[in-house]
């Protein structure tokens, strides 16, 4: 076979790709024709091609275009999940900013205040939370009398100290942090919130904030494992939402003891673990005793 043959077998091909033929439909009573239609392979293929084309095209414009996603097993639950969990995300960060902002304006203003200056309160603006303008705070009648007592020989003053009388009878209340992690939730008696919700990681243990005696060690299925925990002054402190509590009623504790462990990861998210404290048979705002 020489090339000349190839090369004729190759033309022969392609003029047949693209040859018509014609497909007849008969009766099958007097062999007359109903019907025919004209196609070739390069015809059929172009067919194909097309149909596939626009069949991609049809796909693609329903999952851009309509929510035929949502309705998939397993894929709304998941995107909800990962919206909820960045949303969370956003609101923790946009709070300690908030915070770090606070902080940073308290210290400058104790220091404003030693140096006997006019301090200054900030004002965050709506649209963003990182900008901030600076306003002066008149002193008061009160502030200045306070002032005068601390730079005076008076029980407030700060170069005396303070009364010895009075140092005997104060006993100071030294607090641990129950568990490391961020508040999501802060105390708000108005919306039925006694305690503080804080994000930890799974299973971190939690140490009780005070000496003291267990009161209750118990397994509830709204809130897990609780404990509780009487300590001197009348205080009480509630651990909620624990995956497992190491003490039992009636047992002594001591500050910074090991008591349960936060709750376990369910479905990617870790339950947030909520903090009460009272006072004489009240609730107060953990962030008056404690630094989280």
């Amino acid at each position: 076979m020489n090339i000349l043959t190839v090369i004729q077998a190759i033309q022969n091909a392609w003029h047949d790709f693209f040859r018509k033929r014609r497909f007849v439909a008969l009766n099958a009573t007097d062999n007359s024709e109903e019907w025919h239609i004209h196609f070739s392979p390069a015809s059929i293929l172009a067919g194909l091609v097309s149909f596939v084309l626009l069949l991609f095209i049809l796909v693609l414009s329903l999952v851009a275009y309509s929510p035929v996603l949502e309705f998939l097993p397993g894929y709304r639950t998941q995107a909800v999940r990962s919206r909820e969990s960045l949303v969370q995300n956003i609101l923790r960060i946009d709070s300690m900013e908030r915070m770090l902002n606070y902080m940073m304006t308290y210290n400058e203003n104790i220091a404003m205040i030693l140096d006997g200056k006019t301090p200054v309160v900030r004002t965050f603006v709506s649209t963003d939370s990182l900008r901030t303008s600076k306003v002066l705070v008149v002193p008061s009648a009160a502030d200045s009398a306070l002032r005068i007592q601390m730079r005076g020989d008076g029980p407030y003053s700060l170069a005396g100290g303070i009364n010895p009388a009075r140092r005997q009878t104060q006993r100071p209340i030294e607090l641990v942090t129950p568990i490391d992690g961020i508040i999501t939730d802060r105390y708000d008696i108005k919306a039925g919130r006694l305690g503080v919700m804080i994000a930890a990681a799974a299973a971190d243990p939690v140490t009780a904030i005070d000496e003291g005696t267990v009161v209750i060690s118990r397994w509830t299925p709204e809130a897990g494992h609780i404990v509780e925990i009487q300590h001197t002054n009348s205080m009480l402190s509630i651990y909620s939402h624990l995956s497992r509590s190491l003490v039992t009623r009636g047992q002594r504790i001591r500050s910074g003891e090991v008591i349960g462990y936060n709750a376990e990861m369910v479905d990617g998210e870790v339950e947030l673990f909520e903090f009460e404290l009272w006072n004489n048979g009240k609730p107060v705002d953990p962030e008056g005793y404690i630094l989280f």
